[in-house]
């Protein structure tokens, strides 16, 4: 019983819980709208990404020295990486870019706490970099 009341009782796991949630949703958004993009530009990607290949990239608006390096959460942005900015492109698919739940000072339009990496085969992975607790990386492919 007293498990019990101190899992129900812990606000802090349950607040970290709710913001991985949310990561989780933002990653799927993101992903859908990369999709629906390239679906309905006849396979084109956005500009920023590329169908052979782009390492791993933070989203937002911000230069190198900003954006980069990341390595938390499962993200790893090599230094002197600037942020691939989808706003534009992905505009028609969602309202804005989803910013990381913690949000500032971390986190804002010019570094959104999510990445985007496209592999050899065309394959996008969109990560959350600010993943929080010791759970598995807030990551989704297609």
């Amino acid at each position: 019983l007293a498990v019990t009341v101190f899992v129900a009782l812990n606000p802090a796991q349950r607040l970290l819980d709710a913001r991985n949630a949310r990561r989780t949703t933002d990653v799927q958004s993101i992903l859908t709208a990369i999709h629906e993009y390239i679906v309905d530009n006849k396979g084109l990607y956005p500009a920023g990404l590329s169908s052979t290949g782009t390492p791993e990239t933070q989203l937002g608006t911000g230069a190198a020295a900003v954006c980069s390096p990341v390595t938390s959460g499962g993200c790893n942005v090599a230094a002197l990486t600037a942020c691939v900015n989808l706003g534009g492109p992905l505009a028609k698919y969602l309202k804005s870019i989803p910013i990381d739940a913690t949000g500032a000072p971390t986190w804002d339009a010019t570094k959104t706490g999510y990445s985007v990496t496209v592999d050899a085969n065309g394959l996008v992975t969109v990560r959350a970099c600010g993943k929080e607790g010791t759970g598995p990386n807030v990551e989704a492919s297609r």
